[in-house]
């Protein structure tokens, strides 16, 4: 009898391929799109326990029509952090609405180098740019392994981890390596749901 299960023989080719299918997929949604979707996943966002329960948030700055969580930085309830890039390591730093960015390594905004450092002690939820999320919570990143690296960290293993994306993204199995993380939830302009650990 033929095993038709499927076979992950080299997880990164297989990865690769996925990444540029649901890349091309985000690029090809209209500006109106794209708008529409990000604002209802915030909607989702917005409405969760997690989100309101949380004080620090650190979320990002779309980039190449990631979902835009722009709307959600207006919300002075929350304290906010982005990222900046040094070396191959995320550096978080407090953000409010009209604080200065500037292009970093990857052409992404981040905060200047002198912003205010938010430390792990004081975050209580991550928002995590996703290209494609499964069942498990197991996240497709762009390959660089940053949010792999900070989540292994000791200080940061505990805190609460939410996949943002669009809903096509959001897939029933990833082809998993040995360092991936799995998040804790999944917001998409569809909903946003809870990762049940086993």
């Amino acid at each position: 009898m033929m095993d038709n299960s499927p076979r992950y023989l080299d997880p990164q080719l297989e990865k690769a391929e996925l990444r540029l299918k649901l890349l091309q997929k985000r690029k090809a949604l209209s500006p109106a799109e794209w708008q529409e979707k990000s604002d209802r996943l915030c909607h989702h966002l917005k409405s969760s326990d997690l989100y309101q329960r949380s004080l620090t948030i650190l979320a990002y700055i779309s980039f190449r029509q990631e979902p835009d969580l722009s709307s959600l930085f207006t919300d002075t309830n929350h304290q906010w952090g982005l990222p900046r890039c040094v070396n191959k390591q995320l550096v978080w730093h407090r953000y409010r609405i009209g604080d200065a960015l500037q292009p970093g390594k990857y052409g992404i905004l981040e905060p200047l180098p002198d912003a205010p450092i938010l430390t792990a002690e004081e975050v209580d939820l991550i928002l995590v740019p996703s290209v494609g999320c499964d069942r498990q919570g197991y996240r497709l990143g762009y390959g660089g392994g940053f949010y792999d690296r900070l989540l292994s960290l000791p200080q940061w293993q505990s805190k609460p981890t939410i996949g943002i994306l669009f809903n096509f993204g959001d897939l029933l199995q990833l082809p998993i390596a040995s360092w991936d993380k799995p998040l804790q939830g999944v917001c998409t302009e569809v909903g946003l749901r809870a990762i049940l650990s086993e």
